[in-house]
């Protein structure tokens, strides 16, 4: 068993917050035999689908989330994103794709014909970001968290529009939080700043892989902001320019 895999295992269970002790539990082995897999990576094709069974994956998505630790961000072609620039509904229909929505569950939640969410999904085939399967099963063509071009059409058609309605929010809700710095670092922290962004964002993307085992209508949608850049608030800029004032009249 590849060392990815294993550690993807060992992810997975302290997001669940399970311990060896509650998978052997679950397997019906002893604690010991469980460290001894995971240590030695002496796993039987038998064993993963037991474990796989018991956190309700298949190898397919665990092979995936492997994959997508070694990735990084890959952005779509500029043909893909311009067909989802100019059609909002086909946009959104590929992001619920992305969101591990089956087409029955989109169909009941949104009220949109099969008829419809069949034509939708049909493009989006034709475009290659899906493989549509038989039972209206959907497989992503193109890496689940995909980044958006800088400039790019999708940046153009939604990007002020999804920055203005995040922030249209007084962030207090139960699942809500909000806490904005600004601070003074060297340049060499400030890389710091953003290499620890980059991971946390991958982190997120990690959780969200393991949820997708998890109902639609029992997942929250769950958005969150990461940005940094060189910055000061306008009345410290206001306050330079008084001093400058105060310089000139002075002279």
């Amino acid at each position: 068993m590849t060392r990815e895999i294993v550690d993807t295992l060992k992810r997975i269970l302290k997001a669940r917050s399970m311990t060896y002790a509650d998978l052997a539990g679950a397997l019906r082995v002893s604690t010991p035999t469980v460290k001894r897999l995971f240590s030695q990576r002496t796993f039987t094709l038998q064993r993963l689908e037991e474990i796989l069974k018991v956190l309700e994956m298949d190898f397919h998505e665990l092979a995936r989330m492997s994959h997508g630790r070694r990735a990084g961000p890959v952005e779509l072609s500029l043909e893909q994103e311009t067909a989802l620039a100019k059609d909002a509904r086909l946009f959104s229909v590929f992001w619920l794709i992305t969101n591990e929505w089956r087409f029955d569950e989109i169909v009941a939640e949104f009220k949109l014909g099969a008829a419809q969410i069949t034509t939708f999904y049909a493009r989006l085939e034709r475009l290659r970001l899906i493989d549509w399967r038989p039972g209206n099963r959907a497989r992503l063509r193109v890496p689940k968290h995909y980044a958006w071009r800088a400039g790019g059409p999708l940046r153009k058609a939604y990007g002020l529009r999804v920055i203005t309605e995040f922030m249209r929010s007084r962030f207090d809700a139960p699942h809500d939080a909000f806490r904005f710095e600004a601070q003074e670092l060297s340049s060499e922290s400030a890389v710091v700043v953003k290499r620890r962004l980059e991971r946390f964002a991958a982190e997120i993307n990690e959780l969200v892989e393991i949820d997708t085992s998890v109902p639609a209508k029992k997942r929250v949608t769950l958005g969150v902001l990461l940005a940094c850049r060189p910055w000061n608030i306008s009345i410290v800029h206001a306050l330079r320019a008084d001093a400058d004032t105060l310089k000139k009249a002075a002279a």
